[in-house]
């Protein structure tokens, strides 16, 4: 199968290796999954799983999209989270993820400096006071 090509905002990027570059039609991708392929319809419209697309508008499940099935799936039967909680937990890793990746990158620049604008940006983090609780 030939990589499908992903909009800005459609999940993560191929990494090159052969298994990222994978696409699935839905009812392959279903079957990985251990699911419906009218739930995966249902998880593309609440935004929970954004497939690649084909011209025709096809969907093409990548193999990180599998994963990710397989992970909503978890947190679903295993850890009883609904649906509206698991979008949050994604969107949540996604971020994390994405701010590790800036401070690596930061990290790799001459000085550390995130900006490269000869200031350095600090990171501030808020405590709460132990011992006396006000009312």
């Amino acid at each position: 199968m030939t990589p499908a090509s992903r909009k800005p905002g459609q999940g993560p990027e191929p990494s090159g290796r052969a298994e990222d570059r994978a696409t699935y039609v839905i009812s392959v991708a279903a079957e990985l999954s251990g699911m419906h392929a009218q739930t995966l319809r249902t998880y593309d419209r609440l935004g929970l799983v954004t497939p690649a697309r084909t011209s025709g508008g096809g969907r093409r499940y990548s193999s990180s999209d599998v994963e990710l099935l397989r992970e909503i799936q978890r947190l679903s039967q295993e850890e009883g989270v609904n649906l509206a909680g698991i979008k949050r937990i994604i969107e949540l890793t996604r971020e994390v993820d994405e701010l590790r990746a800036r401070i690596d990158e930061a990290s790799r620049r001459p000085g550390g400096d995130p900006d490269r604008s000869g200031s350095t940006t600090a990171l501030v983090v808020w405590q709460p006071r132990r011992g006396r609780r006000t009312p």
